[in-house]
């Protein structure tokens, strides 16, 4: 296929994948550059609501995704200071009609798994691995995108560039190098448990989100429901960069070991053998997420807080209308391809500074303390769950 209907993209994690299997779908051939020699599990568990799950079953991913994945009944919440549950939001068949599309939680690797298997199962897609983004130059043609596999360099001419590849961008950094990833002063402390140490009240599927003093802790079934996924958020200084960190249990048990914990919620950590910890980084607004015919894609453009359980499914938001825009473009020209490109950015930019301020308003109300704390209770309690799942309406029933 000509250059002009090639689209190369760096990196091959959730957005990035997604984003090769919807430019595929849309007439494209795609390059994906991925530096690591082989996919490897990134985090633990991940939430994909309606406004993403909608997307993956479009692509034709249902049934690979759907015996792996968990449809929770309910999310629960459950405040540390009231001892135990103050609203049980439904999920289930109750979100999936309500927007069209299912509700689920699932493995981060089984969801890449598929993606991957898709991938290598498309005849206009090319993942390179062990191959990873060097330098990209503007030219009459379109791009030429430098790649290096060890000492060895390859060209190859596209009509476009998408930088997906993560928090530590190198494409956002060839972009925007002034811009770097600022850490939260926060630290996701993650384990998973086998569903079998528990008893039966703590596997039902369903999320459960503690709230507490100064932290919270979020608990949810995975892997076809053999597995509990358990994230607990807490504040610290430790801020290097990696997702899977080795973490010292007694460290996280002593931030959660005061009275205002109930036994309930600190037995779920203790059940916990191997923590992983991972610190908290956001990026400031960058103004634009492209330039001529280069874009970025999740969190290469906007990395959020995970306290609206969006990032996955923000990323996988911005592929499908990325090659929406793309395919519409008027004609291969360069012109064309950066204007659809700026058209994408125009579109996601919005939407996606409103989820990241969900996020961050999320995670201060679920820290809150004292009289806050019992405000916050009532209030929830009084708001019920049928207003309590509206609330994200404009959330999960986003479309392209």
């Amino acid at each position: 296929m000509a250059a002009a209907r090639t689209i190369i993209v760096a990196g091959a994690g959730i957005g990035g994948l997604t984003a090769a299997l919807s430019l595929a779908a849309k007439g494209f051939r795609v390059i994906i550059l991925e530096k690591t020699e082989r996919l490897e599990e990134a985090g633990a568990g991940l939430q994909l609501s309606p406004n993403a799950s909608r997307i993956l079953v479009d692509l034709g991913l249902r049934a690979r995704l759907a015996p792996r994945a968990v449809t929770p009944e309910a999310i629960n919440v459950m405040s540390a200071r009231a001892g135990g549950e103050i609203v049980r939001v439904p999920l289930g068949e109750a979100a999936g009609q309500r927007a069209g599309a299912p509700y689920w939680v699932m493995h981060r690797a089984d969801l890449q798994a598929a993606l991957a298997a898709a991938v290598g199962d498309h005849p206009d897609i090319d993942l390179r691995l062990g191959c990873q983004f060097e330098d990209v130059t503007s030219h009459a043609k379109g791009l030429t995108v430098v790649q290096r596999r060890g000492d060895t360099r390859q060209q190859e001419l596209a009509a476009a560039l998408v930088g997906a590849d993560g928090i530590w961008s190198a494409v956002r950094n060839h972009l925007f190098p002034n811009v770097q990833p600022q850490f939260s002063g926060l630290i996701a402390w993650r384990g998973t448990l086998d569903a079998t140490t528990l008893p039966r009240e703590y596997t039902a599927p369903r999320v459960q989100l503690w709230m507490g003093p100064d932290a919270h802790l979020v608990a949810y079934p995975i892997s076809a429901a053999r597995q509990i996924n358990v994230v607990a958020i807490v504040p610290g200084t430790w801020n290097r960069p990696g997702w899977s960190a080795p973490g010292e249990a007694n460290e996280l048990k002593g931030a959660f070991a005061s009275p205002g914990w109930p036994a309930t919620a600190r037995m779920l950590l203790g059940a916990v053998d191997d923590w992983r910890r991972w610190a908290l980084f956001t990026l400031p607004d960058l103004g634009k997420w492209t330039d001529g015919a280069v874009a970025l894609l999740g969190d290469a453009a906007h990395a959020m807080l995970p306290f609206a359980a969006q990032g996955a499914g923000m990323a996988i938001e911005d592929a499908a209308v990325l090659a929406k825009c793309l395919s519409e473009a008027p004609g291969s020209t360069a012109a064309g391809i950066t204007a659809a490109l700026e058209h994408y950015g125009r579109l996601r930019r919005g939407r996606v500074q409103r989820v990241q301020r969900t996020a961050w308003q999320q995670g201060r109300i679920y820290h809150l303390t004292g009289p806050l704390a019992l405000a916050r209770d009532l209030a929830i309690k009084a708001m019920g769950p049928t207003r309590m799942l509206a609330r994200q309406d404009w959330i999960y029933n986003w479309r392209v």
